[in-house]
């Protein structure tokens, strides 16, 4: 038994034509990150899914793992206007939304004039969002979760798409501030990136520290992706992986009746911590060319989609436990 959501209406063999043509595009996007970015086949995946599945992401990692060339890639291939706003702590709300200026004509007539910033762009890339200040992070939270944003009473509407890729230095570097948590549940996954493996980074000594260097080209545009990402929305979920992301969303959150949840979590995921799994199961079945998604999708898809949206307790931290560890084992827990 699958589910569909409501006001599809769509039969299987439409389906299936449109799924085999967005795979073909699909396949485009992954050569055309994959002549940029070399290795991190993990961290690509996790980046696409999100973009696919119409959701935001934010990307954690030490500096130099080309986080920022992912996201200046991942803008060029899918033919998106992007836009980049390097985060400091000096950085204000109004560097990021825009601000309202007042002019005068040649009447003498005065009106205040509405100019747009950054944030409005197809894909923004808020690099380092960690190093600005709580206040200016909170800056994206309307944004993220209703694209448009308000400014002196006024509603400006972003562009469409509209996705947010930021990157994160470790809480243990200087100068971070911890992002508030109702913002980071606004993004869809959280993307470990750690250190390529020796055979990319061997790559990556050889081919970019010469006189050519590989550029990204586009294979896709806006319109498109907007027509994948609808076609991901209709996709059927059969009934076990809706029974699959219930249970390992619920078995998260403390009460629930799970003794180690009890012991080492003082707060679990929301309901959109399933509309993400749902959504991003959705868009993995059809990057690895499948119809509909399967509960391994859960599985592997477990530990970004959650771990950002769940917090130890003290007891827990001080026993060195960390959230990939919970996570691990509830997962193994459903087998």
């Amino acid at each position: 038994m699958s589910v569909m959501i409501k006001e599809t209406g769509i039969g299987e063999n439409e389906i299936v034509a449109l799924a085999e043509t967005a795979l073909a595009d699909i396949s485009r996007v992954k050569q055309g990150v994959g002549r940029v970015i070399f290795g991190q086949e993990s961290v690509v995946e996790r980046s696409l899914v999100a973009l696919l599945a119409g959701g935001h992401a934010l990307l954690v990692g030490v500096p130099g793992l080309a986080k920022t060339k992912l996201v200046e890639t991942l803008g060029i291939v899918l033919g998106l206007d992007s836009r980049r706003i390097q985060f400091t702590p000096d950085l204000m709300p109004s560097d990021i939304i825009g601000s309202e200026v007042m002019e005068q004509d040649a009447q003498g007539k005065r009106s205040f004039r509405f100019i747009s910033g950054p944030i409005f762009a197809q894909l923004l890339m808020a690099d380092e969002i960690n190093r600005a200040s709580p206040r200016t992070q909170s800056a994206l939270l309307q944004a993220m979760q209703e694209y448009h944003v308000t400014v002196a009473g006024a509603r400006h509407d972003l562009p469409s798409p509209f996705h947010v890729l930021a990157t994160q230095n470790p809480l243990e570097q200087e100068g971070t501030y911890p992002l508030p948590e109702a913002q980071l549940d606004r993004f869809l996954m959280q993307i470990d990136i750690l250190y390529p493996e020796i055979e990319a980074e061997r790559r990556i000594l050889v081919e970019t520290t010469g006189v050519d260097d590989v550029k990204a080209q586009n294979v896709l545009d806006a319109s498109r992706l907007k027509e994948i990402q609808n076609l991901i929305r209709r996709m059927p979920v059969p009934e076990s992986v809706v029974e699959a992301i219930l249970a390992l969303v619920r078995s998260a959150r403390p009460g629930a009746g799970h003794s180690e949840t009890d012991k080492h979590v003082a707060w679990g995921p929301g309901p959109r911590a399933s509309q993400a799994l749902t959504l991003c199961a959705r868009a993995r079945a059809l990057y690895d060319g499948r119809l509909a998604p399967s509960v391994d999708d859960i599985h592997a898809l477990a530990e970004p989609v959650l771990q950002h949206r769940m917090a130890l307790t003290f007891a827990a931290r001080a026993e060195g436990i960390t959230v990939r560890d919970v996570i691990a084992g509830l997962v193994k827990a459903q087998g």
